[in-house]
């Protein structure tokens, strides 16, 4: 086993490499443990009155599992924030939460999903938390929602953590991707794995197909390609994975390649799409193109994508280079 802690790792990236100030390095671990929590209350299950329900709703209407809301919690209470952190926004939230007694100002903006994938918790399936770290604007005396509504290519880090057969944590700074695995027995995530590359062709696609009937044309020709095999027009055969969990897709893209789509459909045509901007597609869209892989929404980098709205959705095809780059261009010959 590696014997460089996540301490260690953001020390040297801090001091060696000059790649995080020393808040950041701060607001980092604290992340780091609250996940720590978050998977203690995952891992008792049943036996601490985590499961089900908790008969409310999220400012989506979604209905929220007790895992959600205690994820939720331990975010928003992690007791070290301190002054590095100036406010937070969380997909279980309708507004943003400014942090009391910001002295000296807080630097940074955290935004997360708690718990992503909760349909999942029940079944005890891969389920994580993900996050995406912002600088405050310069010169700004307060904190209000216009100061979260940057593109994604101004993140300062990003990650999540996927709570499955092993706790891990996985993490960009802007120097490629880390992969930390969380020793239960001393209680710290130690690295495994550095440099994490995605292969830019893949035999495995991740899509609801349930929903194929909703599809737009491009999205649909593409699927029918890689269902046609070696005898369709692509030549090779495909694979599909779908865990409907976004960190457990993500985390297999990350680990062996692949492409994950949540396209846009004709359910709600109202909607640019079902995920979340500001809170999975721009943190994974990062951390995908950090290890070599494409984010895009089918017609632009998700990364330039300019937020209108805290809640703002969005649809998102990721993972290897070339199939990203082959639905994006389906995307682009349908709009002509």
């Amino acid at each position: 086993m590696s014997n460089i802690s996540l301490t260690r790792y953001l020390v040297e990236q801090q001091r060696t490499h000059g790649h995080i100030p020393g808040q950041l390095r701060l607001l980092i671990e604290v992340v780091a443990r609250a996940c720590k929590r978050i998977s203690h209350a995952v891992n008792k299950g049943a036996l601490g009155d985590v499961l089900g329900s908790a008969g409310t709703g999220n400012v989506q209407g979604e209905v929220q599992k007790k895992l959600d809301i205690i994820a939720n919690e331990v975010l928003i209470e992690a007791n070290e924030w301190g002054g590095h952190l100036a406010g937070m926004a969380s997909e279980e939230m309708e507004g943003i939460y400014v942090v009391p007694n910001r002295f000296p100002k807080g630097e940074y903006l955290l935004l997360f999903d708690p718990l992503d994938g909760s349909s999942n918790i029940d079944v005890n399936v891969s389920i994580g938390t993900i996050f995406s770290v912002l600088k405050m604007p310069e010169d700004d005396r307060g904190v209000d929602e216009a100061d979260f509504l940057q593109c994604g290519h101004h993140q300062v880090a990003a990650g999540y953590c996927v709570y499955g057969p092993q706790t891990t944590l996985v993490l960009t700074v802007g120097d490629g991707v880390a992969m930390f695995t969380l020793d239960r027995e001393q209680g710290s995530f130690f690295l495994t794995q550095e440099d994490l590359r995605i292969p830019e062709d893949t035999k495995e696609f991740a899509i609801n197909m349930s929903n194929m009937r909703h599809w737009d044309a491009p999205v649909k020709r593409y699927i029918d390609e890689c269902l046609a095999g070696k005898e369709g027009p692509r030549g090779k055969d495909f694979n599909m994975r779908w865990v409907a969990s976004m960190v457990a897709d993500v985390h297999r893209i990350l680990t062996r390649g692949g492409i994950f789509m949540y396209p846009w459909d004709k359910r709600e045509p109202e909607k640019p799409g079902k995920l979340r901007l500001m809170y999975e597609a721009n943190p994974m869209g990062w951390l995908v193109e950090q290890a070599g892989g494409a984010a895009t929404n089918g017609r632009q980098r998700i990364l330039d994508i300019q937020p209108k709205k805290l809640h703002e959705r969005v649809s998102v095809i990721l993972g290897s280079k070339n199939e990203v780059e082959r639905v994006t261009k389906y995307h682009a010959e349908a709009s002509k």
